[in-house]
């Protein structure tokens, strides 16, 4: 999958990319977070986007089409990421004609729960 100039700004890292199962990391960086010591809520969001994201295009059949967006994303945010890595990963729940649905965690490098999430991605 490749990377958008934003996604490179975050230095985010694919740690394993796999049919249907993905998952990136963000090294810790300070000027990611709010106050120096816990990432900033976009972040964390567009980590789980781009997780979800590289989950659905992993098993695609790109005789299908090749152009995708997020159609939806609910994400609850159940606690912090204190000065650690990011880890976000993604798996396909469901993949339909144009429609995939996603689920994705967010952790810190010691396994604790920063962020769970649902994602619709399109691919046309």
């Amino acid at each position: 999958m490749p990377k958008t100039p934003f996604i490179g700004g975050l230095g985010l890292v694919f740690d394993k990319y796999e049919h249907d199962d993905v998952t990136v990391r963000v090294p810790f960086r300070e000027d990611l977070t709010n106050d120096g010591t816990y990432y900033h809520g976009g972040v964390v969001a567009a980590a789980i986007d781009t997780a979800g994201a590289a989950a659905a295009w992993s098993n695609h059949d790109f005789d299908k089409g090749a152009r995708a967006s997020t159609v939806a994303m609910s994400v609850q945010y159940v606690g912090a990421c204190k000065k650690s890595d990011l880890v976000c990963h993604a798996r396909t729940v469901r993949r339909g004609k144009e429609l995939t649905f996603t689920e994705i965690t967010a952790t810190d490098t010691d396994g604790n729960v920063v962020a769970h999430a649902v994602q619709t991605y399109r691919i046309v």
